[in-house]
């Protein structure tokens, strides 16, 4: 007798798929292990890409996802890997990222998608002008001749050398050239890109195998879910950004019907009802295979690829997220730049930091501990060591403080510490207005830190 599909269809606890996600995303590997280029890279290709990000009030999203996964990571490691070694290209997946070489023979298909987007897309034209074609190709033949270019490069004076909202022709050209895949960045300046003939970059841009759509859609699909270990077919369309939906969800009625994967119903942290999804066949085995959660804490970016997806992000973790930058500061719940704080698999918390840069100073300027979550001794401790880590991997050279704030109806951690390396706790809840409880200096020195109060001193911010 043939069961029916309900019951063929196995569960996936909120645990599991937290292990799975993490294990694809590089965050159950050891990350005291050396870190070196190759390793970066690796780590990046298992991954699948980074986020790249303007934003820099405490670390470069793609610097801050790797120093998630590596004690010991250095910035001219992916300068390496990018501007020298060619292993990774900066392109676009829902965002700009850095990705694995390896995808450029399936990334004809983005270049035309994005000349299809952007030749129906208005904004876009009123940037180009009103001779798109000649512009491009005058853009290219500098390029060309001249060698790689900034947007400074390029002057215009339309309208008393004003930028068309932020945006000069030139500027548009460029970037459009590098959507669809006739330009690439060869380098950054300043974060501002440096623009060459991907020709250049890749002399064997024309030669590889280009792949049908239909492979295209095998890859972009299989890739997707390897890295992700259990996910709905939205899930999966998503993760690159590559294919359509109904496509995803095509492939995934496919390969289920074929058992190349599996339907899975996924349980929810947050109190949710199961979730439909699928995963491949061996998932237990990888659930079994992946190391313990470690027993210490990272700051995460808010562009992580495990916080990236805030629905997935509430269903497998309970927590609940909301990047606030682009809020009204009065509107802004938390913060405008607030990390998510991960202890082993679980989100505990999330902090709101600052670098001065000029001071090589970094500060913490409010603390929340997620609902339920008892700040031990030693859970203050492992905050101490994951804020002085983040510190030195922010290249931190000054004295620190962490301002700790009581905010309405949330319980706060503040550091009170009594000698050198030794942190004391305490939470209480207040319904006043935030203010400043206590500060604590830090001055590091190499691996070890010693602490003092100063009394009073509230860096402004």
């Amino acid at each position: 007798m043939t069961r029916s599909r309900e019951q063929r269809v196995e569960t996936v606890s909120a645990s599991e798929a937290r292990t799975l996600l993490m294990f694809g995303q590089g965050l159950r590997d050891d990350p005291a292990r050396k870190a070196t280029a190759a390793s970066v890279c690796r780590c990046i290709e298992r991954m699948g890409f980074v986020q790249v990000d303007t934003i820099n009030i405490v670390e470069r999203a793609h610097h801050h996802i790797l120093m998630s996964r590596f004690d010991g990571y250095e910035k001219r490691m992916l300068t390496k890997l990018l501007e020298m070694d060619r292993k990774l290209y900066e392109h676009w997946t829902h965002d700009a990222s850095i990705i694995p070489v390896a995808c450029r023979a399936f990334w004809h298909h983005r270049y035309k998608k994005s000349e299809k987007r952007i030749r129906e897309n208005g904004w876009w034209y009123s940037r180009l002008g009103e001779n798109p074609r000649k512009l491009c190709n005058h853009v290219l033949k500098r390029i060309r001749e001249e060698g790689p270019l900034m947007s400074k490069d390029f002057e215009h004076r339309e309208g008393g050398n004003k930028p068309w909202w932020g945006w000069k022709p030139q500027k548009a050209a460029l970037e459009y050239l590098w959507h669809t895949g006739r330009l690439g960045v060869t380098r950054r300046v300043n974060f501002h890109k440096v623009y060459d003939l991907t020709e250049r970059m890749f002399p064997d841009h024309d030669n590889g195998h280009r792949f049908a759509r239909g492979e295209m859609i095998e890859w972009a699909c299989s890739s997707a879910l390897q890295r992700l270990g259990v996910a709905g077919s939205a899930e999966i369309k998503g993760f690159w950004d590559l294919i359509k939906p109904q496509e995803a969800k095509t492939w995934c009625e496919g390969q289920a019907r074929k058992g190349e994967i599996v339907e899975v119903q996924v349980q929810g942290a947050d109190g949710s009802s199961p979730k439909l999804s699928y995963a491949l066949p061996d998932w237990k085995k990888k659930v079994k295979a992946a190391l313990p959660p470690l027993q210490r804490m990272r700051l995460l970016s808010p562009f992580d690829p495990v916080i990236r997806d805030r629905n997935r992000l509430l269903r497998l973790f309970g927590f609940d997220y909301r990047f606030e930058a682009f809020v009204p500061e009065a509107k802004r719940k938390f913060g405008y730049y607030v990390l998510p704080i991960l202890e082993g698999d679980r989100l505990v918390g999330r902090l709101d930091p600052k670098f001065h840069r000029d001071l090589g100073t970094l500060v913490i300027r409010k603390i929340w501990w997620e609902p339920g979550v008892k700040v031990t001794r030693k859970r203050a401790k492992l905050l101490e060591c994951a804020v002085d880590l983040f510190a030195r991997q922010l290249g931190a050279t000054s004295p620190g403080m962490m301002i700790c704030r009581f905010a309405s109806s949330v319980d706060v951690a503040e550091f009170r510490p009594s000698r050198p390396g030794l942190a004391k706790t305490s939470t209480r809840r207040s319904a006043e207005r935030p203010t400043v409880t206590s500060s604590v200096a830090r001055i590091s020195s190499g691996r070890k830190s010693s602490y003092r109060h100063r009394k009073g001193m509230v860096l402004k911010v």
